[in-house]
């Protein structure tokens, strides 16, 4: 299963951590925009063509030491096209440096279009008879509160492609218990209950370390909650956003993982990304070198309290 083969890299490099690339042009240093926007103007094709700069930048600085990266969708579209093809291109330069890839898009339907959905990010394309993959991430983040008809064409891609999901569960965001907090008549938590789901839906694609192809977004802004769902959802693994910019620390994430310090990824995407924004007299050419400290101090940060990462 794909999850196997995130755990394999976590234990590898012993690194829970998954670097986000949610970039923003406050973000890029100015010299790439200047190179950029020389080339292509002040365009949607100057702005894709200096976050594909910057975010190689970043892969080449971090490849060796996190195992994943996990672009957001958001970031991309909102540059149309270009943008677009600037996430394919990042996808591509990252597994070419044997980082896992988790695309975020939250994606939400039912039917064929959820099959399309995950033809786009996790399968391949039919092109009239030839096949070619249109994203060719990893793993994919999915809303699930459509219910089953909407998980179901995921999980044929997952088995068939050998990719995961990794479904809402309980998030981040200050405002999730408006309606992950809320209970059944038995207190059965909602979370609790998409999280249950989770388990049922990849009963069959549990992979040889017990997890299954379905994962589930947990935060560590809610410690407790997380570790409450660790102990219910044994075969599920977790993606756990809310580390760093948003709050949670490692001690906040500690309860995500299993005895063997596995059983889940840690996100940090501003904390690496901007990490040269913090560096004082730092030369902005040296973004990447920032960011690669940052992974590494998360990396001992959670380490610290999770202990050694095995198999």
């Amino acid at each position: 299963m794909s999850f196997d083969r995130l755990i394999e890299k976590i234990v590898e490099k012993q690194n829970p951590t998954v670097a986000g690339l949610d970039p923003k042009m406050a973000y890029i240093p100015e010299y790439i925009k200047k190179e950029s926007f020389e080339k292509y103007g002040k365009t949607l094709a100057g702005a894709a063509d200096a976050i594909l700069t910057y975010n190689k930048g970043l892969i080449h600085e971090l490849c060796d030491i996190v195992p994943a990266i996990k672009p957001q969708c958001a970031y991309y579209e909102m540059y149309g096209w270009q943008g677009m093809k600037a996430l394919a291109e990042t996808i591509e330069y990252a597994k070419s440096k044997g980082m896992f890839v988790i695309t975020d898009g939250k994606r939400n339907d039912i039917g064929t279009t959820m099959e399309a959905y995950a033809i786009a990010h996790l399968g391949v394309t039919d092109i009239d008879g030839e096949a070619e993959e249109a994203f060719g991430g990893d793993a994919l983040t999915v809303n699930g509160y459509l219910g089953t008809d909407g998980i179901k064409p995921l999980i044929d891609i997952c088995n068939k492609k050998d990719k995961g999901i990794f479904v809402l569960a309980k998030t981040s965001n200050p405002s999730s218990g408006e309606l992950q907090n809320l209970e059944f008549t038995n207190g059965e938590t909602v979370y609790l209950h998409m999280g249950r789901m989770c388990e049922q839906w990849g009963e069959d694609l549990t992979g040889k370390y017990g997890y299954s192809g379905v994962g589930a977004v947990v935060g560590a802004t809610y410690p407790e909650m997380l570790t409450e769902l660790r102990k219910e959802l044994p075969k599920t693994f977790f993606l756990v956003p809310g580390y760093g910019a948003q709050g949670g620390g490692a001690k906040d994430c500690q309860g995500a993982f299993d005895s063997n310090g596995i059983g889940a990824i840690v996100n940090s995407s501003r904390g690496i990304m901007c990490a040269w924004q913090k560096e004082e007299g730092l030369d902005e050419k040296d973004y990447a070198k920032a960011a690669r400290r940052e992974a590494i101090r998360m990396r001992d940060d959670l380490k610290s309290v999770i202990g050694e990462m095995k198999i």
